[in-house]
C-alpha cells in the first residue's frame, strides 16, 4: 500500500480523489499497484498513457517491436522522433515524462509461455493489448495459471471488443470464449484490413477502465461478458459468456 498523498499528488488526482467510489484509499491502492501491459501499440498506448494518468504506480511493459511510420496512425503513445527506436523505449520516456509517480519496467523479449508466469507473477491486473493470436493465448493460459485479473481487448477495422477474466471469481475463461486460436490466414490482420487509429484508442481507454475497476473492486466488471463496440453503427452491445465444462483450461472449474 502506497503512503500518504502528498500535496502535489492530492493536486494531480484531485479529480479521482472526488470520486466517491476511489477517494483517498483507492488512489493510494493505485499507487501501489502493479499493471502487466502486453503491447505497446494502438491498444497499449491509450492504456499504458490512462493508467499512468490514473495513477498506478508500476507498469511492466512487454514490448520487443521497434517503431515504424505505418503504427503513428494509432500508436499516440511514440512520435516521430521514435521511428527505429524499441517501442518499450519510447513508452519509457514518454510516460516518465508524464507522470513521475508511474515507474515503468519494460521487458524487450517476446513473450512465451515460457517466461510469461515470472512476467505476470505479483501483478494485480494484466492488459493483452496485443494483435496476434498465439500471443493472446500464451497471455490468457498464464493469467489462468497463475491467478492473475486479465483485461483482454482487440480492435480491427471499425470494431472491437473487451472482456474480463477473474480466475479467483469463477469468471469463465480466455478459451471458454475461443478454445484454439483460429487457423492461420481466416482472421485479417490490421495491416490487411486496416483499422482507424481511434477505434484502438477507443478500446485501450475501456481496457485502463476495466483495470481500474478490477484493482480496486468497483462495480460490475466483464468478468462473465463480452462487449462488443461496432464504429460504424454508433452501437455498444453485450453478450453473456459462460464457463465451458470441457474446457482444457478450467474444465468449468468453478462455474
Amino acid at each position: 500500500m502506497a503512503t500518504d498523498l502528498t500535496d502535489l499528488q492530492r493536486e494531480r488526482y484531485d479529480r479521482n480523489l472526488r470520486l466517491a467510489d476511489v477517494g483517498e484509499g483507492g488512489q493510494r491502492r493505485l499507487l501501489g499497484a502493479t499493471a502487466v501491459v502486453v503491447g505497446a501499440g494502438g491498444l497499449g498506448s491509450a492504456a499504458i498513457l490512462y493508467l499512468s494518468a490514473a495513477g498506478v504506480g508500476r507498469l511492466r511493459l512487454v514490448e520487443s517491436d521497434r517503431l515504424e511510420l505505418s503504427n503513428l496512425n494509432r500508436q499516440v503513445l511514440h512520435r516521430l522522433a521514435d521511428l527505429g527506436r524499441p517501442k518499450a523505449d519510447s513508452a519509457r520516456d514518454a510516460v516518465g515524462a508524464f507522470n513521475p509517480d508511474c515507474r515503468m519496467e519494460t521487458v524487450t523479449a517476446r513473450l512465451t509461455a515460457a517466461t510469461a508466469a515470472a512476467v505476470f507473477r505479483g501483478a494485480d491486473v494484466v492488459l493483452d493489448c496485443t494483435d496476434n493470436f498465439p500471443t493472446r493465448f500464451v497471455v490468457a493460459d498464464a493469467c489462468w495459471r497463475e491467478g492473475v485479473p486479465l483485461v483482454s481487448a482487440a480492435a480491427l477495422a471499425m470494431r472491437g471488443q473487451l472482456l474480463s477474466v477473474l480466475p479467483d471469481e469463477g469468471s469463465p475463461c480466455f478459451r471458454c470464449l475461443l478454445p484454439e486460436p483460429p487457423a492461420p490466414g481466416t482472421v485479417p490482420t490490421a495491416a490487411e484490413a486496416g483499422i482507424l487509429g481511434a477505434m484502438a484508442g477507443a478500446l485501450g481507454a475501456l481496457q485502463a477502465v476495466e483495470a481500474v475497476k478490477v484493482v480496486l473492486g468497483l462495480g460490475n466488471t466483464l468478468a462473465h461478458r463480452l462487449l462488443l463496440y461496432d464504429g460504424l453503427d454508433g452501437t455498444f452491445r453485450t453478450v453473456r459468456r459462460a464457463r465451458d465444462p470441457a474446457c482444457e483450461v478450467c474444465g468449468g472449474r468453478g462455474a
